[in-house]
């Protein structure tokens, strides 16, 4: 009997590649290949070769179909969704000419703020792109290139995501889509292209770039034969633009035009953020005004620091990361590297509110809940940049999504519940951005709309959790340090 068909989609984020096996037909997961990343850099620097993100997705298709029992030949699509934001520079061959410099590379926050005054400060930048420069957004990386390594920026060929660049040794076939695309500061999404003054502020050819596809799921090519006899997968299969990771989640959620529009999500990764899918072009200077995956917009606000500070905490203090307790008085704030929302670029992580009775775990317990609120303040300006005014009763009434890595801990959970008093949903799979992927995949090789197939897959189902009234002490207590602290976090 014959099997049915199969599509693969790659999750290549910070930290690692995973590579979800899915039957196209159902959605049902049939396994996850994964491999590891290297990243390397001290201080503000943040870096990875791209040629491990390529060997890492070589090697997590080969886990994949070696779990899974897959006969290649039921193997008909596959895309990619990657970290966001990250620099890569490749010569006249495609091979990388440095390391990439990734989103969470801080170095460039002062050519962040020289751009944003360049164009005439942050409405112009949202204006055009719906985001302001920050030192996460890939276009502050290539000033920074420039002015501190002419010659090698003088030297590359070729500028991509890294999304893109995997994409590309898929199909031989140059491409990104709109929402990758959009966390650049080089495109607009308000005309939905590159944007040809940005692009001379930045001293940056419009050949350098990849064409934009219409859409993440759109078919850009198949894959090459040496790609295929590389990964043991068919030549010729269906390869999709993808998108970035943020995009590719809400995808695997059935969040976009043929699924819910305006319901927020929070995600708890290396990186903390909040989003929703939305018709209403976003333009607000606290946001990121992401275009989405599939033709909507994807206003997100996102934090550098999340589950990897906690875990760091965690480890200082030698606690299993669920060893926490509430944080009593004391607040800390787990600016590890740098802020990006609020933009703290060179802050460190603050304690306060220390007292002799005070325990390891509540310490913890405190990290939980500084991350925790960081992100969460940014929630109604997200549901504001939808047109939605977050005290409706109808919009607070809306479950808070949670997804990542840190949905899956109980102490996150909790933390998240009683911080925002709104009830959660968690869904079952804690794999939605490679099934997001995944269904990109599946568009591709079919035609059919990539939120229309994950919703009928039933990626983003999960039990709800009621609300629990608010903690608002300690929402309180957190933000007054954080309002209070936030002027000397900038140096």
């Amino acid at each position: 009997m014959p099997q049915s068909p199969v599509v693969i989609g790659v999750d290549s984020s910070t930290q690692s590649t995973k590579a979800a096996f899915t039957d196209a037909t159902t959605g049902r997961l049939l396994a996850v290949g994964r491999a590891p990343h290297r990243v390397t850099g001290e201080g503000g620097a943040r870096e990875s070769d791209p040629e491990v993100w390529w060997n890492a997705l070589r090697d997590a298709v080969a886990a994949g179909l070696k779990e899974s029992g897959v006969e290649p030949s039921a193997v008909v699509g596959i895309a990619v969704a990657g970290q966001q934001h990250g620099l890569v520079v490749l010569d006249r061959t495609g091979r990388p000419l440095r390391p990439a410099l990734l989103w969470n590379d801080t170095r460039s926050a002062p050519q962040a703020v020289a751009l944003t005054d360049e164009l005439g400060g942050p409405d112009a930048w949202t204006a055009r792109t719906g985001s302001v420069p920050v030192a996460s957004m890939t276009a502050t990386k290539w000033r920074w290139l420039r002015e501190n390594d002419p010659a090698l920026a003088d030297a590359t060929a070729a500028v991509r995501l890294p999304h893109d660049f995997l994409t590309e040794r898929l199909a031989g076939t140059a491409a990104t889509d709109p929402g990758d695309a959009s966390g650049t500061c080089w495109y607009s999404t308000a005309t939905g292209a590159y944007d040809p003054e940005l692009l001379d502020l930045l001293g940056l050819d419009v050949s350098l770039l990849p064409p934009v596809a219409e859409t993440g799921a759109t078919r850009i090519g198949s894959l090459t034969a040496g790609s295929a006899a590389e990964l043991g997968l068919p030549a010729g299969i269906a390869v999709a633009a993808g998108t970035g990771d943020n995009m590719s989640a809400a995808v695997g959620l059935g969040f976009g035009g043929a699924g819910l529009l305006d319901h927020p999500v929070l995600s708890l990764g290396t990186s903390g953020t909040v989003f929703a899918a939305t018709r209403t072009r976003p333009a607000s200077a606290a946001l990121a005004g992401f275009a989405a995956a599939d033709g909507t917009y994807l206003p997100l606000a996102c934090t550098l620091n999340c589950t990897l500070a906690v875990d760091k905490v965690a480890d200082l203090l030698r606690l299993d990361r669920e060893d926490a307790a509430p944080g009593g008085e004391a607040v800390l704030l787990p600016y590890l590297d740098g802020e990006r929302t609020p933009d703290l670029p060179a802050a460190s992580g603050l304690l306060t509110g220390l007292r002799h009775d005070t325990t390891p775990q509540q310490l913890l317990g405190a990290a939980y809940e500084g991350a925790a609120v960081t992100v969460l303040r940014a929630l109604d300006e997200v549901l504001r940049a939808g047109g939605l005014d977050p005290a409706d009763p109808e919009v607070a009434r809306r479950p808070l999504r949670l997804i990542g890595g840190g949905a899956q801990g109980r102490t996150w959970v909790e933390t998240v519940r009683r911080l925002s008093g709104r009830a959660l949903i968690v869904p079952a799979s804690g794999e939605l951005v490679a099934l997001g992927a995944a269904a990109l995949a599946a568009s591709a090789a079919t035609g059919d709309d990539p939120v229309a197939i994950a919703s009928s897959w039933g990626t983003g189902a999960g039990p709800e959790l009621e609300a629990v009234e608010r903690d608002v002490e300690t929402w309180e207590r957190v933000g007054a340090v954080l309002d209070r602290a936030a002027p000397s976090l900038l140096s």
